[in-house]
């Protein structure tokens, strides 16, 4: 019986080492690869890009009024005999059995500058959607950056209460040992198990924690599945945090996509802006027109006609309609441009900010170091007067719980300061 005990029992740990065997590993990732990942599979990329196409076209519609214009027409008519079209208009235009093909064709000369200044604010605008897909690109690239770093610091507090279950494990082992042989009291007992559950509960909530951080960074991935990545930290060693903040601003003036963009969507409001006002002026095009009759009453006594001219078409009262929407355009660009001047002032704070949160991380990882240190050695030193009697279990659990923490913080504190260069990079538009 014994004999059959022990074999089914190596039976299932072979079989446990098979499946975990099967088991295919976590791919790696890098930060790299997540932003290069993010950038061709997160849709609101597709949509800036497919926005930006669109836009391109504006400039095409714009520029057609430019080009000439040409229709073909096929009429076939069959008419009351000595009719003629009396109502509706001034003249009485007689109509006869005919049909008939032709072209007519036209072309503007000049609305003296609105079709230029309407194509000249629809490349604005395009080049305004360029660079807010370029902004929308630096705002994933940010999203991803943190997600990435917040996924990385959950796995790293995961490995440090991994390690915590593991050594109040240890402590409660040897506490429920010393109690049995009555050299620990109960009491010590039950603060160690306190301890250990506290450290299972901070297990529970890091794995939790590591899970939620992975299903965002996947989000952001552009990926409908649940995937688990083992990331990694880039090797090079970070540089230290800008001193000159002040710089910095003057690049982010020049840089950032989205204040780009927002410029060249004033620079376009002013354009149509001038297109409006231009309604008022004349419009100068040609026209010509020819065809052939083949079958045609006798009234026709050609088979083909043929005429060209030239229209100048002066605007003279129309409600004051010109003149609103002259005004309106004026006013929306004017708006335009005070939103340049508002984003502008708002970036300026935010790089000065990011900057003064770069040097505040960059202080805390030498500190959190230090603190690390000054905990193990105080937890030692715990554990030495636990064994020899001159503390209480109290002292021991303070010990380790403030190791645990500065262990927490020291882990953190290198991915916060990496997290503020990001934020850095992305304020200055780089």
């Amino acid at each position: 019986m014994k004999s059959l005990t022990l074999f089914t029992s190596i039976g299932l740990a072979l079989c446990a080492l098979c499946v975990t065997a099967q088991q295919p590993a976590a791919p790696s990732l890098t930060l790299a690869d997540a932003e290069r990942i993010a950038l061709q599979q997160n849709p609101h990329i597709s949509v800036g890009r497919l926005l930006a196409l669109a836009q391109m076209q504006t400039v095409r519609e714009a520029r057609s009024a430019e080009m000439p214009q040409s229709v073909a027409s096929l009429t076939a008519v069959d008419a009351h005999l000595n009719g003629r079209i009396s109502a509706g208009l001034l003249n009485n235009p007689s109509v006869y059995d005919r049909a008939a093909g032709g072209l007519t064709v036209s072309q503007l000369i000049t609305d003296f500058g609105r079709t230029r200044n309407l194509v000249h604010s629809a490349q604005l605008q395009s080049a305004a959607q360029t660079d807010r897909l370029r902004a929308t690109s630096a705002d994933i690239v940010l999203a991803v950056d943190g997600a990435f770093y917040q996924a990385l610091s959950s796995q790293k507090v995961v490995e440090v209460a991994t390690g915590t279950v593991a050594s109040r494990q240890a402590t409660a082992d040897q506490v429920r040992a010393l109690t049995a042989v009555k050299l620990k009291s109960t009491l010590d007992l039950s603060f160690a198990n306190v301890q250990l559950a506290q450290a299972r509960l901070l297990l529970l909530d890091a794995r939790n924690a590591a899970a939620a951080s992975m299903t965002q960074l996947d989000a952001l991935l552009g990926s409908e599945a649940n995937l688990q990545y083992t990331l990694s930290e880039d090797a090079t060693t970070e540089p230290a945090p800008p001193q000159d903040g002040e710089a910095l601003v003057q690049l982010a003036l020049k840089q950032r996509p989205d204040l780009l963009a927002l410029d060249e969507d004033a620079a376009a409001a002013r354009q149509f802006a001038s297109a409006e006002r231009d309604l008022s002026r004349p419009t100068l095009s040609a026209l010509a027109a020819a065809g052939g009759a083949p079958i045609r009453s006798d009234e026709f006594t050609s088979s083909w006609y043929g005429a060209a001219g030239v229209n100048l078409s002066i605007p003279v009262f129309n409600g004051f309609l010109f003149s609103a929407r002259a005004r309106e355009a004026d006013l929306r660009a004017r708006a335009a441009q005070e939103d340049v001047r508002g984003l502008r002032e708002t970036i300026a704070g935010d790089v000065r900010t990011a900057v003064l949160n770069a040097q505040t991380a960059f202080e805390r990882i030498a500190v959190t170091l230090q603190l690390q240190s000054e905990a193990s050695q105080a937890l030692d030193l715990a554990q030495t007067r636990y064994k020899l009697g001159l503390s209480s279990i109290v002292e021991l659990e303070q010990a380790q719980l403030a190791l645990t923490q500065a262990e927490i913080d020291a882990a953190n504190a290198h991915l916060h300061y990496l997290t503020a260069l990001s934020v850095i990079r992305y304020q200055t538009g780089q």
